[in-house]
């Protein structure tokens, strides 16, 4: 694993939790690639109001994204544009291999790569492609984390092995279903 620390400078604000991300990719969402769907654009509210009651409630001031489509990206998004309103927050990518969206659509890697560059510190677990990769990222995060926002319906996945996971360690687990939009908290 190694790491790039990207400068910034802000305010000096006291260091505070950290969450980390996981949930679904688009393909596994009932909306699919549609993001302008209603269910979609709800999703996304849903999910920018708990990372702000993180921020606010909870002191979570580091976030962490495994940088997959779907979930992982939304919430670096949401992050990425609350800065301006909390300018203390940081994002970490969490890449599980250098290779991670060489397969994608443009304009997902450009998406992807808009995110990278915006972020406070990009951490890349390996250099190749390997099966387990996204297993270790999973797990990279959920120890670098306080708490897991999951976005997650139950249904077994590589989401469900992620809550698993962190419940193990008992971590907090903060869930919020896709399709009915409820929040859990354990």
């Amino acid at each position: 694993m190694f790491e790039k620390i990207l400068p910034f400078t802000r305010k000096k604000h006291v260091a505070g939790l950290k969450c980390a991300f996981t949930g679904h990719r688009p393909q596994n969402l009932p909306f699919r690639f549609d993001e302008t769907d209603e269910r979609c654009l709800r999703l996304k509210a849903e999910l920018r109001k708990l990372i702000v009651q993180m921020i606010e409630q909870k002191n979570v001031t580091h976030f962490i994204s495994g940088m997959a489509l779907g979930i992982d990206t939304y919430a670096a998004e949401i992050v990425l544009d609350l800065k301006s309103q909390f300018p203390f927050i940081t994002l970490e990518c969490a890449i599980p291999c250098e290779t991670q969206a060489a397969k994608w659509s443009e304009r997902y890697r450009n998406r992807y790569f808009g995110i990278v560059e915006q972020c406070d510190k990009e951490t890349i677990l390996q250099r190749h492609y390997s099966s387990d990769c996204m297993q270790k990222r999973n797990r990279y995060m959920v120890e670098h984390a306080d708490l897991i926002l999951a976005v997650w319906d139950g249904k077994p996945s590589g989401t469900g092995m992620t809550v698993t996971y962190a419940r193990s360690l008992r971590k907090s687990v903060w869930t919020l279903d896709p399709n009915t939009f409820s929040v859990t908290v354990e």
